[in-house]
Parts: structure tokens; sequence; C-alpha cells
């Protein structure tokens, strides 16, 4: 069922899963104790909190595009569409989230501190804004699909079959995010966060289990 899944795919899929999940631990305690540190609830989170969950993002996006290259690999002939595509929306997650981080960390500053009245319009992430609003495009709608596409690929035994509703579950909850943008409410939209971040937690180490149980039974069989 895995022809096309080689000992070098194994290695990425691998590596890349645990490093997307080590990030990802990092990732939900620097948001935890940036939401600490706030004085109110409506407050933006400040730094060095602030700047490090940027960091992160642009660290975290290639692995999840590598761990994608190798869900593709792992796919069964039929279901190789289904992980193509979702290969397709990881990448195109990965081209806008580290875009506009990146942005974020480097210029965004300067931009604001020039007084220009645009500036938040632009590069703040209080709704509504530009970067906002690609952020939401990317980890509400792109991941979302990715995780939704990928999840046929998965469906022998129990592990994979956990692995493919959990997928299910985060591409969901990413896609329910949209109904804070519809409402003009962020508050709602971080029910995608519980997609993304939450449950994709479970999702990326258990794919690197998969991905080593799949080099051990390879062995096996040779």
């Amino acid at each position: 069922m895995h022809e096309h899944f080689t000992r070098h795919h194994r290695r990425l899929g691998r590596t890349a899963a645990w490093a997307v999940f080590f990030l990802l631990i990092a990732y939900a305690v620097t948001l935890v104790l940036g939401l600490l540190s706030l004085e109110s609830p409506a407050d933006p989170i400040g730094d060095p909190y602030f700047s490090l969950l940027e960091l992160l993002i642009v660290v975290m996006a290639p692995p999840m595009v590598a761990v994608m290259v190798a869900v593709h690999a792992y796919a069964s002939p039929e279901t190789r569409a289904y992980s193509l595509t979702a290969l397709a929306f990881m990448t195109i997650l990965a081209g806008i989230t580290c875009s506009v981080h990146f942005v974020i960390l480097t210029v965004s500053r300067q931009i604001a501190a020039a007084g220009f009245p645009w500036a938040p319009l632009f590069f703040s992430f209080e709704w509504p804004s530009v970067v906002y609003a690609l952020d939401i495009l990317a980890w509400d709608v792109f991941f979302a699909l990715s995780m939704l596409f990928a999840a046929p690929v998965f469906r022998t035994g129990r592990l994979e079959k956990t692995v493919r509703v959990l997928m299910v579950a985060s591409g969901v909850l990413s896609l329910a995010g949209l109904a804070g943008v519809a409402l003009a409410d962020m508050g709602i939209r971080n029910i995608g966060i519980l997609g993304y971040v939450g449950v994709s937690l479970i999702v990326f180490p258990l794919l690197g289990i998969v991905f080593g149980r799949a080099r051990q039974a390879s062995e096996e069989a040779g």
C-alpha cells in the first residue's frame, strides 16, 4: 500500500511531525503566558510574547509542508489525489502565513512609527486589518482544507483511524473559526485555534508514530 514511501520519506515525515509537535507546544505555552500577562482580555498580546509567537509560526510552517510531503508519499494509489490536494493547500498556507508574520516581525513597527494613519488597517492584529484577514485565510481555510483532504489517507488500523478522526475534527474546528469573520467577532473566531493548535497537538505526534511504524513494518518485511 505504501510503495512510494521510501526511507527518506519516513525520516523526513517523522522528523518534521515531531518538530511541529514541539513547536506547537512552545506556541501554546507562549500564547497562554501572553494571555495571562494581559490586564484586560480585550488587550493585544505584547512583547516578548507577541514577537516569539510570530517567530514560531514562521519556523513551524516549513516542517508542516514536509509532513504533508510524507503524507502524500504514504498514501495508497486510491487516495493520492486527496493527499496531493492536502499538500497543495498546506503549501499555500505556509506561503501566506510566513509572508504575513515575516512582514510583521521585520517592518510593521517601523511603518507604524512613521505615523501613517493607515498603518493599523494593514499591520495590526485588531479586526479589521489586512494581515489579520490573510492569517485567517491561511489557518481557518487552507490549514482546515489540508487536514480534511489528508484525512482519507489514513483508513487502516486503530491508529490510522484515530488520526483520520482527529484530522477531520481539526479541519472542522478551524473552518468554524470563519464564523467570527462573518459576525465580526474575533472571540468566536478563536474557535479555530482549537483546531489548528489544540487538536493538531495530537495529530502531528500521531503522524510521527504512524511514519515510524511504517519504517518498522518495512524492515520486518525485508
